[in-house]
């Protein structure tokens, strides 16, 4: 198809690869099976609203479904001087007639299929996302409670500072991950009105019925504002951020990872299976996997930056920024972040907390000084005069050479008692049941164990309206293609 009617020149070739590329069979098939899929929803519902007859409904239905089987093979090698989809529909043209392949298209534009694609392709791969942040968060969970009494130092700016457990740590990365889960699931949830029917930019005045369209592609509804369907992308910015947030939590629970896992601080273990040898050194052992989950995040990011700057003074209708430069950058990124994810899962799983060396990390770094403090301030000692006791005695213990904290000082008139003689470690982490602490971490998995499977009943809530949906066009097509009709379709929805 090189002439439109009004013009009668097309694009170099140069320029054509520039702007359409060179697609292999497998590009061919990415970009036209949502498309075919698009197309016979969208014959089904013309069919319906007698603005096509039966008979040419079939004919269509048969040949798209003939390549559709064959990959669109018979497609390869032909010239694409406008883009594959004018290509498609060309080849549909000559095969069946400008009566039956030109029909194809009444009442609808370009516009709102690409916009419909890309929701399509955005609900699977967030679909897909988040069943994997899911089962991750489900692994976090899991050995939070398992290692739950596994006492460590944490720390901040880099230094010892009080005593939690492992369990506990990686409950903190579940609590965070949460808000990246709902921010993934709201976005997700964005996606429930199928631009299909928005036409070029305002709709159209043939009597077609968008909502049923929306209903075979699994959709709740059909557009609410035909310029917003095919002008907007934003939804995929959200999904960027969602990411990229998600991609940020995993970083830093890699760094963590990384420093705790190295001969200087000893405190976590990676089996073979997840670390790899020098070229050079034979001693090494990499953690090189957190590495990955580091810096996959960052494509999300410079994926965000890239679209929203694409889109940044765009004017709000269709434009090429918008719809095809901004969207691009947007799968390679959101397939990163899925595989710092599927990394993350088998690092959480696989990495063991060094007990002993832990614990004894934990009594050497003087991190119970605040835990002395805090039972010299129940005894009626002001708080900074506490502070500065404690700060004093823990100067005295390191000059001294000592690795523990072991006596303290008390000032004049101030009550003597046992301040220094603490319990166990595990009870002095189980005694911080405040303010999020440790000690109510077993609350805290209980409630994030809640939310996982409530995030996860909306997701196969959402899996079960694609499901519904492809049955409902598998069926209304064969219906068609049987010779039953539209009476038969829509019985198959009900």
């Amino acid at each position: 198809m090189s002439s439109t009617g009004r013009l009668t020149h097309i694009l170099g070739p140069r320029t054509r690869r520039v702007v359409y590329g060179e697609p292999d069979p497998g590009a061919i098939r990415g970009e036209l099976e949502p498309i075919s899929t698009i197309d016979m929803a969208h014959v089904v519902m013309l069919t319906e609203c007698g603005l096509l007859p039966a008979d040419t409904a079939t004919a269509l239905l048969e040949r798209i479904t003939r390549l559709r089987a064959e990959g669109f093979g018979s497609l390869h090698g032909l010239p694409a001087p406008r883009g594959l989809y004018l290509m498609y529909e060309g080849h549909l043209v000559s095969e069946l007639g400008a009566d039956v392949g030109g029909k194809l298209h009444t009442g609808r534009s370009r516009n709102d299929i690409k916009a419909t694609v890309t929701a399509m392709r955005l609900r699977s791969v967030l679909t897909d996302l988040l069943g994997e942040v899911l089962r991750l968060q489900a692994v976090l969970l899991s050995r939070a409670r398992a290692h739950r009494e596994v006492v460590m130092p944490i720390y901040t700016h880099f230094q010892p500072a009080m005593p939690v457990s492992y369990g506990y740590y990686l409950c903190g990365i579940a609590t965070a991950l949460d808000r990246d889960i709902t921010a993934l699931r709201q976005t997700l949830d964005e996606l429930d009105r199928c631009p299909l029917g928005a036409g070029a930019v305002s709709g159209t005045d043939l009597p077609i019925e968008p909502a049923r369209t929306a209903s075979l592609l699994g959709f709740a509804g059909p557009p609410l504002h035909a310029i917003d369907a095919v002008a907007a992308r934003d939804t995929l910015l959200r999904a960027l951020a969602a990411a990229s947030s998600a991609g940020v939590t995993l970083s830093r629970l890699a760094t963590d990872l990384q420093l705790w896992s190295t001969q200087e601080f000893g405190l976590i273990e990676f089996p073979e299976r997840l670390v790899g040898g020098s070229s050079a050194m034979p001693q090494k052992r990499n953690a090189f996997l957190l590495e990955h989950v580091k810096a996959k995040a960052g494509a999300a990011i410079g994926a965000w930056t890239a679209s929203a700057s694409a889109m940044k003074s765009a004017p709000f209708t269709n434009s090429i920024e918008v719809g095809t430069e901004a969207v691009a950058p947007a799968w390679p990124a959101l397939a990163a972040v899925r595989d710092s994810v599927l990394l993350a899962q088998v690092l959480v799983s696989g990495a063991r907390p060094a007990v002993e060396r832990m614990e004894r990390r934990t009594a050497e770094s003087f991190v119970t000084a605040t835990v002395i403090a805090n039972r010299l301030v129940a005894q009626g000692v002001p708080l900074r005069t506490a502070h500065h006791i404690v700060g004093a005695a823990v100067r005295e213990a390191i000059e001294s050479g000592a690795t523990e904290l072991t006596k303290i000082a008390l000032p004049d008139g101030a009550p003597t008692g046992t301040a220094t003689e603490l319990a166990s470690l595990r009870d002095v982490v189980a005694a911080h049941d405040r303010g999020g602490g440790p000690g109510e971490s077993d609350a805290a998995v209980g409630v994030l164990r809640e939310r996982l499977t409530a995030h996860g009943q909306r997701l196969a809530d959402h899996r079960g309206r694609t499901r519904d949906a492809e049955r409902r066009l598998d069926a209304a097509v064969e219906a068609l293609l049987a010779g039953h009709g539209t009476t038969a379709a829509k019985d198959g929805e009900r």
